[in-house]
């Protein structure tokens, strides 16, 4: 489409303003085209394809147009076609999104951690007496599933950047249901091991694919406010696991329970995998379920707030690099280490739930109450961050605080005291929840530019896996108070992850204060954030001036781009 655009004015005059572009267009401040006479479309120098201009945004960067966001044809096409909404139809746009987008992830987010907790629910079910396991066994499937999910991150993060997302999240998803039911056919230690380190190889990159989902349909302000709606499916998983092992416990069938939970939950995620194929979205411009003027409207409100690009499928190796030199990608990479350090103890909780005299059947049940009390944090979460925005690192910080506290009765509490260790149990996973659900989504709202967003994932994601293998070897020794685990939770997942976080934050106001700053002055000046998207149209490189949102530049080359705090 770009390229008929370019037919039909290449001969114009740079000054001249192409018919179609109307002044009120937030991509086309001043749609101007300018030609430079070249005899081979080879000509094109290839850096010009792959990176974007380093000079300064006022003198105008220029890229290739297979370089720009995957988004531009259809702006080009029709962007001059559609006018502001209504506020009726700006509703009905949201209503849309929440619907076909938000559920549609939200369900896969359940099934994929209904999926990743199927055996510690198996532990309840038969697992251990069926397979001759104990708790070394468990603990070393544990670290050999997060072994997968590091390994898997690199090809994943390409997947996801090469491949529609439609097709890589349903493949996905067919693959980890087909490896969830091989379980039942596992007799051993040895036959879990490759299935352990397959299921986590598989669902490596299904988190950082689901979040740039949700970043292309909704601005960085709804997005903060939607993570915990979105996690209430993770933290919430417990509820549905607990309900379905209840049921199973009372089956009288030969076969053991543990192998029919696997059948319901892979038996679902399969049928999932089929209706992703057929509803879930690439990107705005080709979501089925949007009419043209709502995709042109979802395109410019994610543009018009972010100033950032939406999609783009070239590798760019200097926004790979770029994204290894940012502080920033560190500190957030290092923030998931500690707080992981912690995530061993929702696969704990079933053991220590026997040792503290609960029955599998009372066990059971808790995971359900448990899994209704996360539901009412996210909600409670979701709540604060929209009525008090701009403060996630200290809403992450604060809930932190109680795992702290619980944390400390956990080890001097005495035992016997039931009721009061399983509230001391239960309080830190779904708190700290809520400090992961808001990071996860700052990782990739805080920073621009497509290769660094998968990179800055990957690199989240490899330090979270490295963090999920450690922890289940805390609670090797100790039992069955474990001080040694309690404590470096206390010290690394609840006290530094905070420390962490509200750094990331004072970095980020400081670059926002001076941007801000920056862009009164360009303002100031008539600059407004304007770029050239170049193509080659019969021997001819033609460019055309577009918004800096279509350039894929990253947030240290977009000065435009305000970090959301």
């Amino acid at each position: 489409m770009l390229r008929a655009y370019l037919r039909m004015h290449r001969r114009r005059q740079d000054h001249f303003r192409p018919p179609h572009c109307i002044q009120d267009c937030p991509l086309h401040h001043s749609c101007t085209s300018s030609r430079i006479k070249m005899s081979d479309e080879k000509q094109v120098d290839p850096k010009v394809a792959n990176a974007s201009s380093s000079s300064s945004l006022n003198e105008g960067a220029v890229i290739s147009g297979r370089a720009a966001d995957e988004t531009l044809d259809l702006i080009e096409k029709h962007g001059h076609e559609v006018g502001e909404l209504t506020p009726e139809k700006k509703k009905k746009l949201k209503r849309k999104i929440y619907i076909h987008v938000l559920l549609l992830v939200t369900f896969i987010d359940l099934m994929l951690y209904v999926d990743k907790s199927t055996l510690g629910q198996a532990t309840l079910l038969g697992l251990f007496k069926d397979t001759g396991l104990n708790n070394s066994e468990y603990n070393n499937l544990n670290s050999l599933f997060y072994t997968g999910y590091i390994i898997g991150q690199i090809p994943g993060q390409l997947l996801i950047q090469k491949l529609p997302l439609r097709t890589f999240i349903s493949g996905i998803i067919f693959t980890w249901a087909v490896i969830v039911l091989l379980h039942c056919v596992a007799q051993s230690y040895g036959a879990l091991i490759p299935l352990r380190f397959f299921l986590g190889f598989v669902e490596s990159a299904v988190i950082p694919a689901l979040e740039i989902t949700m970043a292309m349909f909704f601005t960085p302000e709804e997005l903060h406010q939607v993570q915990p709606l979105f996690y209430t499916s993770c933290i919430g998983s417990p509820m549905f696991t607990g309900l379905v092992s209840y049921g199973l416990l009372y089956s009288k069938a030969s076969t053991s329970p543990w192998k029919f939970f696997m059948i319901i939950t892979g038996g679902i995620s399969l049928v999932l995998s089929v209706i992703t194929w057929f509803w879930y979205p690439n990107n705005p411009a080709t979501a089925w379920f949007l009419t043209t003027e709502q995709k042109v409207h979802t395109i410019r409100r994610i543009h018009e707030t972010t100033r950032s690009s939406i999609e783009q499928k070239t590798f760019k190796r200097h926004q790979f690099y770029e994204c290894l030199k940012d502080p920033i990608s560190w500190l957030f990479a290092f923030s998931g280490f500690t707080l992981m350090l912690a995530n061993n103890l929702p696969y704990q909780q079933s053991l220590l739930f026997l040792d503290l005299g609960v029955s599998p059947l009372g066990s059971t049940l808790v995971w359900v109450a448990s899994g209704g009390f996360a539901i009412l944090a996210c909600i409670t979460a979701s709540l604060l961050i929209r009525f008090f925005p701009g403060h996630s690192a200290w809403w992450a910080a604060l809930w932190c605080v109680p795992c702290i506290a619980s944390s400390i009765g956990m080890v001097t509490i005495p035992w016997g005291n039931t009721i009061p260790m399983l509230a001391c149990l239960l309080l830190p996973p779904n708190c700290f929840a809520q400090t992961w659900i808001i990071s996860v989504g700052w990782v990739s709202s805080s920073c621009a530019g497509h290769t660094k967003r998968l990179t800055r994932n990957a690199m989240f994601m490899v330090l979270y896996g490295i963090s999920n293998i450690i922890s289940p070897q805390l609670w090797k020794t100790g039992g069955p108070r474990y001080y040694p685990a309690w404590i470096v939770q206390i010290v690394a997942s609840f006290t530094l992850t905070p420390i962490l976080l509200l750094t990331i934050r004072f970095i980020l106001s400081k670059r926002n204060k001076e941007r801000r700053q920056w862009i009164a002055e360009q303002e100031a000046l008539g600059n407004h954030g304007e770029g050239y998207v170049e193509q080659v149209v019969d021997g001819e490189a033609v460019k055309v001036k577009v918004d800096v949102s279509m350039l894929d530049l990253t947030d240290l080359e977009n000065k435009y781009f305000l970090y959301p705090l």
